[in-house]
């Protein structure tokens, strides 16, 4: 399991697995669905990949994930126990 520090970088290697994407597309910017292309049934195995990565269960909130960005927040937020994940 990657630590804080690297959860970026893991979160971008496992969307660019799951969406044959290029590290360089996948900005903190860029909206999964609109910008990287991404589809319900790729939101199921990119959660389940990054269930398996960091031990983390994608709760409701995760349906607010809009951006890689986002996402990133997400998963920092729930390694640190947070509850702010999304829009901060």
């Amino acid at each position: 399991m990657a630590n804080i520090d690297q959860v970026e970088s893991t979160v971008r290697q496992i969307v660019c697995d799951v969406l044959n994407k290029k590290p360089e597309q996948v900005t903190l910017e860029a909206n999964l669905s609109r910008d990287l292309d991404m589809r319900s049934m790729e939101f199921l195995d990119l959660y389940e990949a990054l269930d398996r990565e960091f031990n983390v269960d994608m709760d409701d909130e995760a349906n607010e994930i809009q951006t890689f960005g986002d996402l990133v927040r997400y998963i920092k937020s729930r390694m640190t126990g947070g509850a702010d994940a999304v829009g901060a």
